[in-house]
């Protein structure tokens, strides 16, 4: 399935909605909107993962590179299917993220 990123700021969050299969080829797209999205130096980076089917080593590269840009910034899993959860927690990211199913409004994640 083909991978796609819609980026959004809302306020000092970035969000970005992940959909599709996240592999070796399409990696660079994913680390572009990473860098577009550290620009705007947010607190909080959310990224939205119900739509994304899977997730190669090349993706989990650009969420050690996002980690590594945004400092301090926290990072959002939201939505993450089982099989993008367990690729995760085999590098021992989930340590340094949050995960949570849904957000419970936009609201809620604005400074």
């Amino acid at each position: 399935m083909k991978f796609d990123v819609v980026f959004e700021m809302n306020h000092s969050t970035a969000e970005l909605t992940l959909t599709g299969d996240l592999d070796a080829a399409s990696a660079q797209t994913f680390k572009e909107f990473v860098d577009l999205a550290s620009r705007h130096a947010p607190r909080r980076l959310v990224l939205r993962m119900d739509g994304l089917r899977y997730m190669a080593s090349a993706g989990l590269r650009v969420l050690v590179f996002a980690k590594q840009k945004l400092g301090d910034a926290e990072i959002v899993m939201v939505g993450a299917q089982e099989s993008v959860l367990e690729t995760i927690r085999l590098t021992g990211l989930h340590r340094s993220v949050t995960f949570v199913d849904a957000l419970p409004g936009r609201d809620t994640l604005q400074a």
